[in-house]
């Protein structure tokens, strides 16, 4: 089965670790990589790492793309960006020592109505390639988040399989276009119902809630704590060692990619749950994106706890 992804925000991550960040002060890094990424093709590359061979689409600046396009030859992912006149932004993604990340994110790119109805044009010719489209991250400059709505109902209605990982507008608003799995964390997960969690029954509700909107799969990710899964038939809690972490950069993508790798492959769900899971702690644990070597795949899997949870 064919995958899409579609990242409309992407950027040059600038990746700087660093002891301890001192605000108003010259910071002296340890190491720095500068290399393209946004939440979409982080998925791409990860699905890719997989066996699987992804397309990516979404706007690219062509100025600067030259590292989008060797990242995508490398990796097997075959390229349908949009480019736009100008530079994809930079993003910086500051990490210390005691795993706190600061992110400094630019806007992106201003996209136009005609840009706009570009990408829908390319991705209308696509839409009976693909089974599955992962959409991931922002929204540009210029691009309504009810626009995005009518994107993702688009393809549902084609009968494909849509995967939301976004915040904000991007989020509450894409939900009404009842994408089959979205992957809020707890506090993203409490906005879009309105009202605090304060514990696993109250999670377990929300997610519920949203469930009976139409949303099939509310994965929650809980950091430290692990991962909720609440699929049509089941509650799934996945538990995490500790491990030390070196950046969060790529860990909700690397997860997203192991949970829509499982659907695809028609997994039973707590071993889909347990590899997704053991590819984001994987991914806190190094700098950049990607499955580093297939025996820490493994053990990593081997260490995570997998439960169902009766609610």
């Amino acid at each position: 089965m064919s995958i899409l992804t579609l990242t409309l925000n992407p950027a040059l991550d600038l990746t700087v670790s660093l002891s301890e960040l001192k605000a108003g002060e010259v910071n002296l890094a340890k190491s720095g990589h500068l290399g393209a990424a946004g939440k979409g093709i982080n998925v791409a590359r990860v699905l890719a790492d997989l066996g699987h061979t992804p397309r990516a689409s979404g706007f690219l600046g062509l100025n600067n793309d030259s590292s989008f396009r060797a990242l995508f030859s490398q990796h097997g992912i075959e390229d349908d960006f949009v480019r736009l006149s100008g530079d994809t932004r930079v993003n910086v993604k500051i990490s210390e020592a005691d795993g706190r990340v600061t992110d400094i994110n630019l806007p992106g790119l201003k996209v136009s109505d005609v840009d706009w109805n570009r990408l829908l044009a390319r991705l209308e010719s696509l839409a009976n390639n693909f089974d599955t489209l992962v959409v991931a991250g922002s929204l540009p400059p210029g691009v309504h988040p009810k626009q995005l709505e009518g994107m993702i109902e688009m393809w549902r209605e084609r009968g494909k399989t849509v995967l939301l990982d976004a915040s904000g507008d991007a989020l509450r608003a894409g939900i009404k276009g009842r994408p089959a799995l979205i992957k809020p964390n707890i506090e993203e997960l409490a906005g879009l119902v309105g009202r605090p969690i304060q514990d696993d029954a109250d999670l377990a509700a929300c997610a519920r809630e949203l469930q009976a909107q139409g949303i099939e799969h509310v994965v929650v990710s809980a950091g430290a704590d692990g991962v909720h899964w609440f699929s049509p038939n089941a509650y799934w809690r996945a538990q995490v060692p500790k491990v030390k972490v070196i950046s969060t950069v790529g860990a909700g993508d690397s997860l997203v990619a192991g949970l829509c790798a499982g659907l695809v492959e028609e997994l039973e769900e707590d071993e889909a749950l347990r590899r997704a899971v053991a590819l984001s702690l994987m991914a806190v644990t190094q700098i950049g994106v990607g499955i580093r070597n297939q025996k820490e795949v493994s053990d990593y899997q081997n260490a995570i706890l997998i439960h169902q949870v009766e609610a």
